[in-house]
């Protein structure tokens, strides 16, 4: 069996609340093995023999919508590839840990639609943006409570679902599945 992460979103935000050990008891009665959640905000590891595909992601996101009532999304990685979104971020190491982000895509968006993003929110903050593998890399700049860059904003430019974590967590999640 092979280690993977699953990055789920909206979860312990605006009012989803779902409590980790309740999360990890329904993943586990689903076959999922060794699971541990790092942090409250919906980062599950475990262990399963299947590969981390669209399948698996629809899986996961479906098990927290009939068990808990969450629409939600669930981006699942290998640790090698939550390494190289890390490191492919040009913003990270530059930027403060907590203001940049990997944005994680449910799908690879086109150069065009990336091209869509960029021009769209031109003018409507300070944030600074770059295309990645499977995820957009964000660099808040002043910080994402007051940002008009939103989940919502991105998913309809480029087309897909995603969930962000900044540098700090995906560190920690990175160092978990070590």
């Amino acid at each position: 069996m092979a280690r993977y992460a699953a990055l789920l979103g909206s979860i312990n935000v605006g009012g989803n609340r779902l409590k980790m050990a309740d999360l990890v008891a329904a993943m586990e009665k689903r076959g999922f093995a060794n699971v541990e959640t790092v942090v409250a905000s919906g980062n599950v590891l475990f262990d399963h023999d299947r590969a981390p595909d669209a399948e698996l992601q629809e899986a996961i996101a479906g098990l927290v919508t009939a068990d808990f009532g969450i629409d939600t999304f669930a981006a699942v990685r290998t640790p090698d590839e939550l390494e190289s979104a890390l490191t492919e971020s040009p913003f990270a190491g530059k930027g403060e840990d907590k203001l940049v982000h990997v944005h994680f895509l449910a799908d690879q968006p086109s150069q065009a639609q990336f091209a869509a993003l960029i021009a769209d929110h031109e003018g409507r903050g300070p944030e600074k943006l770059a295309p990645g593998r499977r995820a957009l890399h964000i660099d808040y700049v002043s910080g994402v409570g007051n940002s008009k860059l939103t989940g919502p904003f991105i998913e309809r430019r480029l087309g897909c679902k995603g969930t962000a974590r900044n540098v700090r967590s995906l560190k920690r999640i990175i160092e978990k599945l070590s």
